[in-house]
């Protein structure tokens, strides 16, 4: 039994997935360190929303003369003007930041949550469970993921949870898939069959040395899945069956686009929220590249 343990401790690798080595190669990497630091700030600004919004967005503002200060271009008193509504948009633009990244935290946690236990039940049980599982998968794959957002969205009343649902509840099928891919191959290896032979359950198997070992490709997915999340939530929230005004989102501060007038001529309305929208999508995809090349294990030695 003993020296079952230690061939045991010897053939399995490093359960850490995100070392100081990989922590080395994540810093050597400029865009992914960018976007790490513009993230960190935009995650910093949702929290200090209430701190750092100079009206509340949600209440009109006003001329002296009484009426509502409606599409109000950049001033020193309203750095990015007004809404049609007279509401301050850099107020709005920084709780929106609240309603999406959270939307697109929760719903990732959900798809990521969903993906790993059924990609692990897949893969390591294999047989008729892994065909279930894989043709349910490959059913869900067959709708394009706004589309099935959108008609669960239209049967569901319209508030965030629900967004965080119905976006969670699509995204899976990519994470299941890769999991299964990731587990399939853990599964044959020497250690794996070092603890099948020491009698530990599965159970203990699966989240003892299965999980540990295939952290790195979950980790980097459920990051580039943010980005897809706060795309979702952007475009069900700009077609109007997603978070409902008056809550601020970036998606349906982008709704205001639809008047060709503000479009063309008033574009301080619509451009903050779709530069938020871009930045943060592109510093998330750039942390995602810099975490794949970071945790990848054939650059350990470089």
């Amino acid at each position: 039994m003993t020296q079952q343990v230690i061939w045991e401790q010897e053939t399995e690798p490093k359960s850490g997935f995100f070392n100081s080595d990989a922590w080395i190669r994540f810093k050597k990497n400029k865009l992914a360190l960018f976007g790490a630091i513009v993230l960190s700030l935009f995650v910093l600004t949702a929290i200090l929303a209430p701190v750092l919004a100079p009206y509340d967005p949600y209440i009109s503002q006003t001329k002296a003369d009484g009426t509502f200060n409606v599409h109000a271009s950049p001033s020193a008193e309203y750095l990015l003007g007004t809404d049609s509504l007279g509401r301050d948009l850099l107020s709005r633009i920084i709780y929106g930041s609240r309603v999406s990244l959270s939307v697109a935290f929760v719903a990732v946690m959900i798809a990521t949550v969903t993906g790993v236990i059924l990609g692990m039940i897949a893969g390591y049980y294999g047989k008729w469970v892994d065909t279930v599982i894989m043709r349910i998968t490959d059913i869900v794959i067959c709708f394009p993921v706004l589309f099935l957002a959108i008609s669960i969205a239209t049967i569901l009343k319209p508030s965030i949870f629900n967004v965080m649902i119905i976006i969670g509840l699509v995204s899976w099928t990519t994470m299941t898939r890769l999991v299964r891919g990731e587990v399939l191959r853990v599964r044959e290896t020497e250690y794996i069959e070092a603890a099948k032979a020491m009698g530990q359950s599965n159970i203990l198997i699966i989240v003892r040395h299965v999980l540990p070992n295939i952290m790195a490709p979950i980790v980097v997915q459920a990051t580039l899945q943010t980005a897809e999340a706060i795309l979702t939530e952007s475009a069900l929230s700009f077609l109007g069956v997603g978070v409902q005004q008056p809550v601020p989102s970036w998606g349906n501060m982008l709704n205001e686009a639809t008047s060709i007038m503000v479009l063309q001529f008033k574009p301080w309305v619509w451009i903050p929220a779709g530069f938020a929208i871009l930045i943060t999508i592109l510093c998330i995809n750039f942390v995602g590249d810099g975490l794949r090349d970071a945790l990848d294990p054939k650059t350990k030695n470089d």
